[in-house]
């Protein structure tokens, strides 16, 4: 594996979660399991703030951010 690319781009793996995440709660919904929705809901919240919490912001500069936005283009 000499370049390491994955065979799906970024933005395609983020549709994909985005559809299973919807089929997720769309089953929860159509079954009736609202308390289980309430936890899967609290417990992706909770997921969520303790990625931001311990992400480390202090060493993201406007430099890394611009080189990022030249990489995209």
């Amino acid at each position: 594996m000499a370049e390491g690319k994955t065979k799906y781009s970024r933005r395609t793996m983020a549709l994909f979660w985005c559809g299973v995440v919807a089929l997720v709660i769309g089953s929860l919904i159509y079954f009736e399991q609202i308390p289980m929705l309430y936890v899967v809901a609290t417990v992706a919240l909770v997921v969520l703030l303790l990625v931001v919490g311990f992400s480390d912001l202090e060493k993201v500069g406007r430099d890394s951010l611009e080189g990022f936005a030249a990489k995209e283009d």
